[in-house]
């Protein structure tokens, strides 16, 4: 059998595994030529020990897992700074930066500290839990608290 006839026979299966799996189609169609375009390069590897569609799958699987994982490790850091931004905008679009500060004055410790520190001070997180002596972990569920708390604050004074 020729990989044409490959791709044409598992395509569907490929795919609709993969639609199952991410549930977005662009993911489940990039996924799926992925897939063939490294079962092209790895055809040899095939023993014949499991159909077809099932090792197919497994490579989609595998490169579906893989993709999510490195997404999920720079996903967090583009999107965190993001936030970062959009928060600190959003307050010097007030043109007060002193209104900010007087709903930083309301909150509690450590929100208070972690929130000044990040946004103020621009440290990351990893040094914001060097300074409490805390997880990064618990830095960012500190700051993201803070910065929920602020936003909440702001809601109520302009009701």
């Amino acid at each position: 059998m020729d990989f044409e006839q490959i791709y044409r026979l598992y395509f569907r299966d490929v795919y609709a595994f993969m639609l199952s799996l991410s549930r977005n189609e662009t993911i489940a169609e990039e996924i799926t030529q992925e897939t063939f375009y490294k079962a092209l390069q790895n055809i040899e590897q095939y023993k014949g020990n499991s159909k077809m569609n099932v090792w197919l799958c497994q490579i989609a699987k595998n490169t579906y897992f893989t993709q999510m994982e490195k997404q999920k490790r720079l996903q967090p850091e583009l999107t965190e700074k993001q936030d970062d931004k959009f928060v600190e905008q959003q307050f010097l679009q007030k043109e007060n930066a002193f209104y900010l500060h007087q709903l930083l004055h309301r909150l509690d410790e450590p929100y208070k500290e972690v929130f000044t520190l990040r946004i103020f001070g621009e440290l990351p997180f990893v040094q914001i839990s060097q300074l409490f002596g805390k997880t990064e972990s618990w830095a960012r569920v500190t700051f993201h608290r803070a910065k929920r708390k602020i936003q909440q604050l702001d809601k109520e004074e302009t009701l």
